[in-house]
């Protein structure tokens, strides 16, 4: 049977696909510590689960509305509210809620991009973003990034990279796979140079803005940095977010975009509409517990994860010659493997021999490195990074 050019055009998640190898060779009986997924290893919060027990109870099986339930959209809109402080003021017709933050950056990049339309992205960057921008048939126009700024796009970059034919920037932050924040003076920058382009749409990718480990990287108390304080982008900003990585829930699937701008919302309504419908009623109820329930359950993840970004760090910085930075959100640590060969070889050898599942940084855009997910226990990161340190230590 025939496949069709744009799907032979696009690559495999090779997140996906290293953790389908880790999957494999566990069922055969070999030890494998796999960091290559981004999911958090702890159970979903008790309040949401119950609130999903309950949708079932309730029969909550039918189909609903296809931008998501209102008491969802509202809470989504007074998340995001209580994120930024109404710098740009939310409300629930701003938010379509779908079937998990990816389907919501596939939405609104299909909505966005004609044929032709370039589309920059900081390199390195997820996987996902440059083999969507295929799919609508747009052109990634890549921007690498430099190891000495954090892996950031700096200002210059980013002027150098805008043309007559762009319509978006996508910006991560905290950024996967690199682990970096974007202070709110890099913002300020990112901003001054986008202000001078007003017809190109700034996708803010914020599924990890709770996980910033760094106060000095938050403004207004707890809320993280985001590109919404900038209230003069309000019509051409979209913010994309979901409860996969704060709440430990990646397999209810549900995320959601934003933006203030009425007539994109509606055609990236119109365009769910003949996708799916609407995203799963009962992860929905269970969404709205998530975002409207008592938030420590939020700070306690966020605590491990500081736990364990600690020890890898601690491990990765005793061995000579691996080069990174220390990650300032999310849940990666990025070393530049380039000292041993590709990231692609040192990925290879390191499931293969050691028996340990990372992702190559070419995955990302970023060929010299390795991104390893410390979403395990410690012990398993402790076990992970002794093979590591073995097999580079006698590369």
């Amino acid at each position: 049977m025939q496949v069709s050019n744009r799907i032979l055009k696009i690559e495999a998640s090779q997140s996906l696909v290293m953790a389908a190898r880790a999957k494999a060779m566990k069922a055969a009986g070999v030890d494998v510590v796999s960091m290559s997924l981004g999911e958090p290893d702890m159970d979903t919060p008790k309040h949401v689960r119950l609130a999903a027990q309950d949708a079932v109870d309730n029969h909550w099986s039918h189909y609903g509305p296809v931008a998501g339930i209102p008491a969802l959209r509202e809470a989504v809109a007074n998340y995001q509210n209580g994120v930024t402080g109404n710098a740009i003021p939310w409300i629930a017709d701003n938010v379509l809620v779908s079937a998990g933050a990816k389907m919501a950056i596939y939405n609104a990049i299909q909505t966005a991009i004609n044929p032709g339309d370039e589309v920059v992205i900081p390199m390195p960057s997820w996987v996902s973003y440059s083999e969507m921008v295929k799919l609508a048939e747009g052109v990634v126009v890549p921007v690498e990034t430099k190891f000495e700024d954090r892996y950031c796009l700096t200002p210059e970059q980013l002027r150098a990279a805008l043309t007559k034919k762009t319509r978006m920037v996508i910006l991560c932050s905290p950024n996967n796979p690199t682990g970096s924040v974007y202070t709110a003076s890099e913002l300020e920058a990112l901003v001054a140079v986008l202000r001078d382009f007003p017809e190109v749409y700034i996708l803010a990718d914020e599924i990890y803005n709770e996980l910033i480990y760094n106060q000095s990287q938050k403004a207004g108390g707890d809320s993280p940095i985001s590109l919404s304080y900038f209230s003069d982008l309000a019509e051409r900003l979209i913010i994309i977010n979901g409860v996969s990585k704060a709440y430990a829930m990646t397999g209810y699937r549900i995320g959601w975009l934003m933006s203030k701008n009425e007539a994109f919302v509606s055609a990236c309504i119109r365009l769910q509409g003949q996708q799916v419908t609407c995203a799963t009623m009962v992860a929905q109820k269970a969404a709205e517990a998530a975002l409207s329930g008592n938030q420590d359950c939020v700070a306690e993840m966020r605590n491990i994860f500081a736990s364990r970004r600690k020890l890898i760090c601690e491990l990765a910085a005793a061995i000579p010659g691996l080069k990174f930075h220390k990650p300032e959100g999310a849940f990666y640590l990025f070393p530049d493997v380039s000292a041993w060969g590709t990231g692609d070889e040192v990925a290879e050898r390191l499931l293969d021999e050691a028996h340990v599942a990372v992702v190559s940084g070419s995955a990302f855009g970023c060929p010299s490195c390795i991104r390893l997910s410390y979403a395990i226990s410690e012990d398993e990161i402790r076990k992970a990074m002794s093979r590591i340190a073995n097999l580079l230590n006698n590369y």
